[in-house]
């Protein structure tokens, strides 16, 4: 009977993975200081420990992120040292948008108002106002020169949602089909 209410759970918790991330989110222990927005997030993003990551306000996670807390490296160490444990919390600051596939390791700490690349993998803290990417992960630029560089390149549409979005878009593309 108790395995049968493990897989259940289990679950129920994949499920909510998929259609309410955030209550997600909040239901395995992520410290969510604010609103939290994710695009197709898998349920084993946040890891073995989701209590040990805190997402400030207007976070923006993308899909096939993952939120690694401890340093699984240490399972063949124990041999020899059997309390070897490296485990630390990430944080995550306010208005920060997170791109597809990120890996975020162990006691980083993100600042406000940053901008992680597609495909990095952060080893270390990123300080406020930054555009960072790569792996590993580097500031690129701050996030004031970024706005200077793509202001010129708006499509000015970002205010609609939706299938008005698409039909803008549609427009702007010369897509005549679907």
């Amino acid at each position: 009977m108790l395995k049968i209410l493990k897989y259940y759970k289990r679950l129920r918790l994949f499920v909510l993975s998929r259609t309410n991330s955030y209550k997600y989110a909040k239901e395995i222990g992520v410290n969510l200081k604010g609103k939290a927005y994710f695009y197709g997030i898998s349920s084993g993003c946040f890891g073995s420990e989701p209590w040990l990551i805190t997402l400030g306000n207007n976070v923006h996670i993308t899909g096939d992120c993952q939120f690694l807390t401890h340093d699984g490296s240490t399972l063949i160490l124990r041999k020899d040292i059997p309390d070897l444990e490296l485990t630390a919390p990430i944080e995550i600051g306010n208005d920060v948008f997170i791109g597809f596939r990120t890996i975020i390791l162990p006691g980083v700490k993100i600042g406000n108002r940053c901008i992680i690349g597609a495909g990095s993998v952060v080893n270390k803290s990123i300080p406020d106002n930054s555009v960072a990417v790569g792996n590993p992960c580097r500031v690129v630029k701050s996030i004031d020169d970024y706005l200077e560089k793509i202001k010129p390149l708006s499509l000015g549409i970002g205010h609609l949602k939706g299938d008005k979005k698409a039909m803008e878009l549609k427009k702007i593309f010369n897509v005549k089909h679907i």
